[in-house]
């Protein structure tokens, strides 16, 4: 009888499980409690009308006993799982990291020579060649010639070189992931060490 009156209990309060698992909004602890204990009641008053089917005073007075225990097991579970702590979830960070963004760690500046064109390499090779016409005669005033535009050449493009000379801001990034980066601006980027950057295009911009 006692093992009857379990498994009529343990359906009772599964139904009530699942019932409350499929509600679209999920009961408060309180709540909860409520509905269990009234399906728990309901569930005992069945266990003792069952007790009035045995067929002496002995017996029906122990199946009480048994349906009382039973009750009181039930509502005392029900009670810790009201009282039960509930998961906490882990905190979600709501800032998203950056790829393309990045901090400024150095800032350096150099001395870079110009790229020399064709007019300084004419014109030094011009020059060289009426300074070596001026020397020697015959076939040394040729030889001087010739030496004098190949010098004069050279000289040209460096002396250009020279003039084009620009001062470069190299800007030393480095990114979440822990790579770094440098970039070259031809005048001042007007940033710091300690400046938050991102990627824009081929170079970087200030946040």
């Amino acid at each position: 009888m006692k093992n009857k009156m379990w498994f009529a209990g343990f359906i009772v309060l599964a139904q009530g499980l699942g019932t409350a698992a499929l509600a679209e909004t999920p009961l408060t602890p309180k709540a909860q409690f409520a509905a269990e204990s009234k399906k728990i009641s309901a569930t005992y008053e069945e266990d003792k009308k069952l007790c009035n089917e045995e067929t002496s005073s002995k017996a029906r007075l122990q199946c009480r006993r048994d349906a009382k225990t039973e009750f009181d097991k039930s509502l005392a579970a029900a009670r810790v799982q009201m009282n039960a702590p509930k998961p906490v979830a882990a905190p979600v960070s709501a800032k998203v990291v950056c790829a393309d963004c990045g901090k400024v760690i150095s800032i350096t500046t150099a001395e870079k020579a110009g790229d020399s064109g064709p007019l300084g390499v004419i014109a030094g090779g011009a020059a060289g060649a009426l300074l070596g016409h001026q020397v020697g005669g015959g076939t040394g005033k040729d030889l001087a010639t010739i030496a004098g535009a190949l010098g004069g050449a050279y000289a040209g493009k460096k002396i250009e070189g020279m003039v084009k000379t620009q001062t470069v801001w190299t800007v030393s990034v480095q990114y979440a992931d822990g790579h770094k980066a440098n970039f070259e601006f031809q005048q001042d980027p007007g940033m710091k060490v300690g400046d938050n950057v991102k990627n824009s295009g081929a170079s970087v911009i200030r946040e």
